[in-house]
Parts: C-alpha cells; sequence; structure tokens
C-alpha cells in the first residue's frame, strides 16, 4: 500500500482577530515538501497576519496549523516559535552590524566542528563566499539580503518564512533577486511561504500564489492561471493589467463588443463555469493589454488617452467613441501623439468573461 508524506505545512481554517476585527477568516493551506508558496494581495489583506501566525507571533482564535503533521496552533495550542524549528526572512535583514558576514551566518548554530563547513557551503550557495569577513555594512542591499536568507537557512529549518524581504530594495533588482532566491530555495529543497504585494516578485519566485483579499484565499494558483484562467473577479481585476468592457453574446460561440464581433471555437463561458452563456446575456469581458492590437488598417479607432513608454513597448490607454477604455500594448517605434486615433482590432487566445455587475 503507498502512504503519502503528510504536508510540511497545513492550515485548516484558521481565524486571527485583532478585538471584534476578523483579519484572517476561515483560511485553509497546504503545502507540500520543496514547494515555494507565495501569498499575493493588495495592503491589509491579511497576509503578513498569516505569515505571524504560521511562525508562532501570533495566535489563532479558531483553526489548526500543523507542520510536519505536528500540530503547533489552535485554539488551545500555541508552540512558540523557537520550537516550531522555522526560519525566517526580514524586509529589514536584521545582520547583526558587529559581525562579520560568516559569524551572522552561522549565529543560530551550536558551534560544532561542521558548522564551519556549513556556512561556507551556505556562503558559496547565495554567491558570497569571498564575503564571508566583510561587515552587514560594506554590502549592498541585494547581498545583506543573500546574507539574511543564508542565515535562516543554516540550521536546516522544516520551514522557511519571507516577509516582504525585498521591498527595500531598488525595483530594478527586486525581480532579479526574487529569481536568484528562488534558485537557492530550489537547490536546497527548501519548503518556503513568501509575502509579498508586487506580482513580479510573486511571479518570479513561487510556484504556486495564494491571491489575498479581506482574510481571504480568493484563488491559489500557478502564475500563469491566475492571469489567464482567474477564479473570480477581484482575481481577474487585480492580477497583471486589464479593463472590463461590455458585451453581449449572440450566440452560443459569438460574442459583439464595441471593438467588434468576437467568434470562439467554442462555446462562451464564464470564467471557472463549465455551462455555456445563453444567448442574449450581457456579460463583463476583460481584455488585457496583449488583446487589444495596433492595426492602421483598422476600421475601429481609438483615442490615445495615455502612454507610458517602457523601452521596447510603450502601454496606451486608448478611449473608444462609447467613452469605454482599454489598454494595447504597443512595439515603441509605434510613437503615436496624445489625442491621435489609431486602428486596433482584437486579438483573443484567452476569454475572461464574468456576468454584467
Amino acid at each position: 500500500m503507498t502512504t503519502h508524506a503528510a504536508p510540511v505545512l497545513r492550515l485548516d481554517g484558521i481565524q486571527h482577530r485583532y478585538g471584534p476585527r476578523s483579519t484572517v477568516d476561515s483560511l485553509s493551506l497546504s503545502l507540500e515538501a520543496g514547494t515555494i508558496c507565495c501569498l499575493l494581495g493588495p495592503s491589509g489583506c491579511g497576509k503578513t497576519t498569516v505569515l505571524r501566525c504560521i511562525g508562532g507571533f501570533e495566535r489563532v482564535a479558531d483553526g489548526q496549523i500543523r507542520i510536519d503533521g505536528a500540530l503547533v496552533s489552535s485554539r488551545q495550542v500555541h508552540v512558540p516559535p523557537e520550537q516550531r524549528r522555522i526560519g525566517m526572512v526580514f524586509q529589514d535583514y536584521a545582520l547583526f552590524p558587529h559581525l562579520d558576514v560568516a559569524r551572522n551566518v552561522g549565529f543560530g548554530l551550536r558551534g560544532a566542528t561542521s558548522d564551519g563547513e556549513r556556512v561556507r557551503q551556505l556562503l558559496d550557495t547565495v554567491g558570497l563566499a569571498s564575503a564571508a569577513h566583510r561587515y552587514p555594512h560594506e554590502l549592498s542591499g541585494g547581498q545583506q539580503q543573500r546574507v539574511a536568507l543564508a542565515r535562516a537557512l543554516a540550521p536546516r529549518p522544516r520551514l522557511l518564512l519571507l516577509d516582504e524581504p525585498f521591498s527595500n530594495l531598488d525595483v530594478e533588482l527586486r525581480e532579479q533577486l526574487a529569481a536568484e532566491v528562488r534558485s537557492i530555495l530550489k537547490q536546497s529543497g527548501t519548503t518556503a511561504v513568501f509575502v509579498t504585494h508586487d506580482q513580479h516578485e510573486a511571479f518570479a519566485i513561487a510556484d504556486e500564489i495564494a491571491v489575498m483579499a479581506e482574510g481571504r484565499i480568493q484563488q491559489i494558483d500557478t502564475a500563469y492561471n491566475l492571469y489567464h484562467r482567474p477564479g473570480n473577479r477581484f482575481v481577474a481585476d487585480f492580477i497583471g493589467q486589464g479593463v472590463f468592457v461590455d458585451g453581449t453574446v449572440l450566440a452560443p460561440n459569438r460574442l459583439r463588443i464595441e471593438i467588434g464581433e468576437v467568434l470562439r471555437d467554442e462555446a462562451i463561458r464564464f470564467a471557472h463555469d463549465a455551462s455555456p452563456v445563453a444567448p442574449g446575456s450581457r456579460i463583463d469581458l476583460l481584455l488585457r493589454p496583449d488583446d487589444v492590437v495596433h492595426d492602421d488598417a483598422s476600421p475601429v479607432r481609438a483615442k490615445v488617452l495615455h502612454k507610458a513608454f517602457r523601452g521596447a513597448e510603450i502601454l496606451y490607454t486608448l478611449e473608444l467613441d462609447s467613452g469605454a477604455r482599454v489598454l494595447s500594448m504597443v512595439p515603441s517605434h509605434h510613437n503615436h501623439l496624445i489625442n491621435e486615433a489609431i486602428g486596433i482590432r482584437l486579438e483573443l487566445d484567452h476569454m475572461i468573461a464574468f456576468p454584467k455587475a
């Protein structure tokens, strides 16, 4: 008979409150060994509170948290953080300024003969072997964060928690460092929960992303599915860029919106709903910037309201005759003027439709 190992982390219906206010509401999550999960959402959605509950820094009002099958949090049980065998990486690095890099990394170890080798191994893993005897103030922000990561990994934690660890870094460095951290975590086989409000960080580091709002997980999925197959209107609106436009279903596989008619090979369905939408139904169709293609030959014209230069591309905000707005990502050699009318057409690979709000 095949047996399956217990998840490294399991949250069953946890709740958390500050006084009468509920900050986390009946939240459940399961994380297998070696998985990197990101809690993603706007400020105040409860993602950091969930992380603090997992770490033992906050008590749950209800539900259960198990790490490697052992109960660590419930209404009656609260195992303190130091007994949970977790690692933590914070926003502010929390390095000791009077200790060099090697001693910072080895701080949580017990001084065994093998500890020096463990420190050398981790510094090599994070690419800082040559900086072992430098001090934190001599390092860049990205280097300091890698030292903090190595220190958290040194005791071989069962679970690593990262609380917006790149928020103090330059925007250009965040996605690069996120990719580096992912490589380090995968190389070490570490199971991790990562909190951020930055989608690009989440896309770069996570195996699965739990999108949160108002203390609940709205959808947990891969980055690709969250973007192309959002489970509800909040996820569709929060992930990526796009606007909802009014549409009418003409036939099971035909839809009309202001830009034109869309003919599908399959019946039109609402997001994550297997039932075809009845002809005559009004819908809201989500259009991403890559769905709206610049085409000088198109009879459909839209006025340029705003343009954001992105190097190889320009993100245009366009106004249709009705006053509705759409976004279009256009190669930057098409440098149109504000208030200029340009031709556009649809190129829909994925249809994301919701009942009319």
